[in-house]
């Protein structure tokens, strides 16, 4: 192969990575900075960059997680879902999506959370039915996946929570709605999307 191909397409794939490079979002520029750092003995420098990186890796995570939230049911209305991450030295870099409904009176807020310190205690509640009974809490399927309700029909108030691929707590907050709204909504959850991200 003559030097006269070569060249040419050495250059034109230098071209394309320069432009891959300037194209670079915000984690990529950050992770670099930390390598930069790193590679220049500022450790404190390197360190921050990389828990920047982080904190931007969980936004949008975050944002991803707002795509399984549930549209609303027949007769709701629905607010704008938001995201919300915390740092990895609060609650473990806890990342997660909510969206609140409404319908007269009532209100659902569905929400997904990943990366809580609250799952391993959950966790220990599905795996433990009698443990779940004595809190007053019934264990109940909800589209395949295992879930938990605790209801007070006097006040129309109640949670119900269901744990997807062990990673995610899905909690459905009701005020003065049915319980089985409250199991519609969990239920509507994109479960099988969430277990895939």
């Amino acid at each position: 192969m003559s030097t006269r191909i070569v060249l040419p397409a050495a250059i034109a794939l230098a071209t394309a990575l320069a432009a891959a490079s300037a194209r670079a979002d915000d984690v990529e520029d950050s992770v670099q900075e930390a390598m930069k750092a790193y590679q220049g003995g500022d450790y404190q420098g390197a360190a921050s960059s990389l828990e920047y990186a982080a904190q931007l890796v969980r936004q949008k995570r975050g944002t991803v997680l707002q795509t399984v939230l549930p549209a609303p049911l027949a007769g709701w209305t629905a607010g704008d879902a938001k995201a919300e991450t915390a740092a990895a030295s609060l609650f473990g870099g806890m990342t997660s999506a909510e969206r609140v409904y409404s319908k007269g009176d009532a209100t659902v807020t569905v929400r997904v959370v990943t990366d809580s310190p609250m799952l391993q205690g959950l966790m220990a509640f599905l795996t433990n039915p009698a443990m779940a009974a004595a809190s007053g809490v019934k264990m109940q399927r909800i589209a395949d996946q295992k879930g938990m309700i605790k209801y007070d029909p006097a006040t129309k108030d109640g949670e119900v929570t269901v744990v997807v691929a062990n990673r995610f707590m899905v909690t459905v907050e009701g005020d003065g709605a049915d319980e089985q709204e409250l199991v519609a909504y969990a239920g509507a959850v994109d479960f099988k999307r969430l277990a895939g991200l």
